[in-house]
């Protein structure tokens, strides 16, 4: 087939697909173009599946630094390690095309990304996924339905769809929603707090002191989303996806592959074993089911399959332990499903909306800046808080941006094997650890203080998980950084809530653990303080939901979320100032002063960092000045030390006659001459060649520093002064 392209021009996206042209060995590609930036999309399948009951997709989305003109920083000038935002990238990709593939397929799949070309307005995430989207449709693999993503955003109180990166920085939200036709696959929504100002008008008859003059108050917004803003900003993003998916779908058609002759693994289950084990052990299924931890279902589940085993062998029946452990999972997810939507009853024993038991412990390590220990039913997080300047943030480039950023806010997220009973090497963070310190970032930094001048770093270690360390990850680093002496805008909270429907009945769950997730048909996480929701994460295994299940489900998440806060309420209001914390003064002077701080070539800082054994930042445009240390009299000191040097009367130059001797005194002595403090208390120099008529070998020798001369004003130019000695002039 010959090269040809596709324009279309939907949801405020120019758009380009060329197909044909490049990659023609791949299963399927596209280049793809939106204004400067260029993406190439390709597919490759290996043709031999893998035993295991998954599907083994891998998506790599990558950013080529040469896509803007740069060569790579560091010691090795090729590109390396994927970046946190091509890692995340990755990431949502894979979330959102996997449910595309059929049941059954287990041929490895790996989908590509590169960024050849960048543009500083165009969103790299929905390209990327158009991109790809469109390489694995027209590809000779069976997916028969193409995606489409829509970013809203929220400018001056209007939604506006596909923002471009610019409107981005001015936007209070960010919700991606991804989909194919009217189903919804995936959603990821955050808000961005800004600063308010309010316009208050004094009554003059309550306060006649006060003439009616307008007073302007400032305050931080979280920006939080309400359930019903945000099942109205998701029905609008279905409705662009249904436009844009069809659209693709048609556009495409023509370039589709003839799909590879693939045997698609048989998803039908043994019925008359199925009926043997629900008649024989459904008793001993639902004693096993009932264990909440991972690693004890897991065993008491194996213990029954084994005694099926032995009963089907003592039978005379065939008994093959692969079919066995097949037709098992299949009907313990049926009882899960079962209990939950007949009897609604959970595997736990709790009700529908029910939270697990919470116990909340803070500021437990001496050494440490902030920390809680956060414990949810078998969920349990240790999160830290550690505080610090603006020069310890991280550093990070995006391939859209001309030049690097800093984080001043960074949550990481570990999670060891012993976590679940795993004999597992802790290594580098895999994609799922930064996914999930990334939800919990988004969820929290809308509460930071907008006008925090240094770094904070969270880490939360999980200790134990059954069921959304993420949530319990916001929950306890809220309660760290309240633990650090963060003056947070609100406590935030985190809940994971789940879904079970037969298509005609369904079930809400508060606070899901893992049995439930992954028996489940939704996963959706939602954090946010009491006023409303501020990050929100969601995975569909259904083909779409209803918005009306939607809104009961966040309704319901609101609860489960209020109550978690009451909680944490109370932890706060317990907590102890860690031992461990910094001394910090913020406090301002008049910016003139700031140089009389500085000091010539920055001596008098020096010199007040030394002494009190602090660091200093000043704002040299406002006057702020922050003083922070380990030892609070020494912080408190320096503060005094600034403020006396900032409060001294300023210092007025004295007009010096021409001719006239004046005393002087050595305040320092360098290669070139003399500083000399003049009766004024200005230094001026006397140069080397203004001593003396002949040539002086060593001031060193000749001068000590102190030293009191007489000097003889040459000239006077503002506030520089040109001195000679008598004996010079002599």
């Amino acid at each position: 087939m010959q090269a040809k392209s596709v324009e279309i021009n939907v949801n405020n996206l120019d758009e380009i697909y060329e197909f044909n042209k490049i990659a023609k060995q791949a299963s399927g590609a596209v280049m793809y173009r939106q204004g400067k930036a260029v993406l190439i999309a390709a597919v490759a399948i290996d043709e031999k599946a893998v035993d295991e009951d998954f599907l083994p997709l891998t998506v790599q989305y990558i950013e080529k630094s040469y896509a803007a003109a740069k060569i790579p920083g560091g010691f090795i000038k090729r590109e390396t390690k994927p970046g946190d935002f091509e890692t995340l990238t990755s990431r949502i990709v894979d979330r959102s095309l996997r449910p595309l593939f059929p049941d059954g397929f287990h041929y490895p799949v790996t989908i590509t990304v590169m960024v050849v070309s960048s543009d500083s307005e165009v969103d790299m995430q929905v390209a990327a996924l158009h991109a790809a989207s469109a390489a694995l449709y027209v590809s000779d693999i069976p997916v028969t339905q193409s995606i489409a993503a829509v970013r809203l955003g929220k400018i001056d109180g209007e939604l506006v769809v596909n923002p471009t990166l610019s409107q981005q920085d001015e936007s209070v939200l960010d919700l991606l929603v991804v989909g194919s036709g009217r189903d919804v696959i995936m959603i990821e929504m955050r808000t961005i707090a800004s600063e308010v100002i309010d316009d208050i008008e004094i009554d003059p008859v309550l306060d006649p002191v006060v003439s009616s003059v307008p007073m302007v108050l400032e305050h931080q917004e979280c920006n939080e989303l309400d359930e019903e803003a945000l099942v109205e900003a998701i029905a609008l993003a279905k409705e662009k996806i249904d436009a844009v998916s069809k659209a693709y779908e048609s556009a495409f058609a023509e370039f589709v592959r003839e799909p590879l002759a693939l045997e698609i693994a048989d998803e039908k289950i043994d019925e008359v074993l199925y009926d043997y084990i629900a008649k024989h052990f459904a008793e001993d299924i639902e004693k096993a089911i009932s264990h909440m931890a991972k690693s004890e279902r897991s065993t008491e589940l194996k213990k029954v399959r084994t005694k099926i085993l032995e009963q089907l062998e003592a039978e005379g029946l065939e008994a093959d332990k692969e079919l066995v452990s097949k037709v098992l999972e299949r009907y313990k997810k049926t009882v899960v499903r079962s209990q939950i939507l007949d009897k609604h009853i959970r595997a736990d024993g709790r009700k529908l909306d029910e939270v697990r038991p919470i116990s909340i412990e803070t500021n437990l390590l001496p050494s440490v800046h902030g920390s809680c220990l956060f414990t949810r039913g078998q969920t349990q997080v240790l999160v830290t808080a550690t505080l610090g300047d603006k020069k310890d943030a991280q550093m990070f480039e995006l391939i859209t941006d001309k030049q690097s950023r800093s984080e001043h806010f960074m949550v990481h997220y570990n999670f060891p094997g012993f976590s679940v009973g795993d004999a597992k090497f802790i290594g580098a963070p895999g994609r799922r650890e930064l996914g999930h310190g990334n939800l919990a970032k988004r969820a929290l930094e809308p509460a930071i203080p907008l006008d925090f001048d240094g770094t904070i770093r969270l880490v939360s270690e999980v200790l134990e998980s059954n069921g959304s360390s993420s949530m319990a990850t916001i929950c306890g680093g809220s309660l760290a950084l309240r633990s650090a002496n963060i003056e947070m805008v609100d406590l935030v909270a985190g809940i994971a809530m789940g879904l079970v429907t037969d298509g005609e009945r369904y079930a809400v769950l508060t606070d899901i653990m893992g049995l439930e997730d992954h028996d489940g048909d939704m996963d959706f996480k939602v954090a946010g303080t009491s006023k409303g929701i501020t990050a929100l994460q969601m995975d569909i295994k259904l083909g779409g939901i209803d918005l009306g299940i939607l809104k009961d489900a966040l309704i319901q998440a609101n609860k489960g979320k209020q109550h978690i806060l009451s909680i944490m309420k109370e932890a706060e209001a317990n907590i102890q100032e860690s031992t461990a914390l910094p001394a910090t003064e913020h406090f301002s002077i008049h910016p003139s002063k700031i140089g009389e701080i500085i000091g010539k070539a920055g001596a008098t800082i020096r010199d007040i960092i030394e002494k009190f054994e602090v660091s200093i930042d000043l704002d040299r445009s406002e006057g702020k000045v922050k003083v922070s240390g380990e030892d609070k009299e020494k912080v408190a000191a320096a503060k005094a030390h600034i403020q006396k040097i900032a409060e001294a009367p300023v210092k007025q130059q004295m007009t010096y006659e021409p001719g006239k001797i004046y005393k002087g005194k050595v305040k320092r002595i360098v290669d070139f001459g003399l500083f000399v403090e003049m009766p004024d208390g200005y230094d001026a120099l006397l140069h080397i060649s203004k001593i003396a008529k002949g040539r002086i070998n060593d001031l060193q020798e000749r001068y000590k520093e102190g030293d009191e001369i007489d000097v003889v004003v040459l000239e006077q130019k503002g506030k520089k002064v040109e001195l000679a000695t008598p004996e010079y002039l002599a």
